[in-house]
């Protein structure tokens, strides 16, 4: 079976999300369930943004659409943990944000998934992308400097 295997931008970090892991968190495998592992991205990605003075519903004027999303998982997590969301945003090229996250254990840094995700911003008037707007570009850019 192949894998995916993603390479987190580390240098593109900007924001840490600290979260707890809930009971209600967990699979039948009794670690981490595929469902809300995407939630607790979404989590990270709404307060990441929300860093950067922007929101998902309103990016430049216009929504925010998650169009794929990969993902590769590293270790189990179990409650309690205690995890660390990283959210990594390289600056924008053409109609897409790629945003990479790092879910990785508090204490020891080990990792339990990295996650790719593309988000497009739609013009709900023509139901298509629009280019990355100038605002968004800058807030972006202007994390990764920090």
């Amino acid at each position: 079976m192949e894998r995916i295997r993603l390479e987190f931008p580390a240098q593109a970090v900007i924001h840490r999300h600290p979260l707890t892991m809930r009971i209600t968190d967990m699979n039948y495998g009794r670690h981490l369930g595929h469902d809300t592992l995407v939630s607790l991205l979404h989590e990270a990605r709404i307060q990441a943004f929300g860093a950067l003075g922007l929101s998902e519903w309103d990016m430049g004027g216009f929504p925010s659409v998650v169009a794929d999303l990969a993902v590769q998982y590293q270790s189990e997590a179990r409650w309690p943990d205690a995890l660390v969301v990283e959210t990594a945003i390289p600056s924008p090229q053409g109609k897409s944000l790629v945003v990479y996250h790092r879910v990785c254990h508090a204490e020891g840094g080990k990792p339990v998934a990295t996650a790719r995700l593309n988000v497009v911003l739609v013009d709900p008037a023509i139901g298509r992308p629009v280019a990355i707007p100038d605002v968004v570009q800058r807030a972006i850019d202007g994390a990764e400097s920090a």
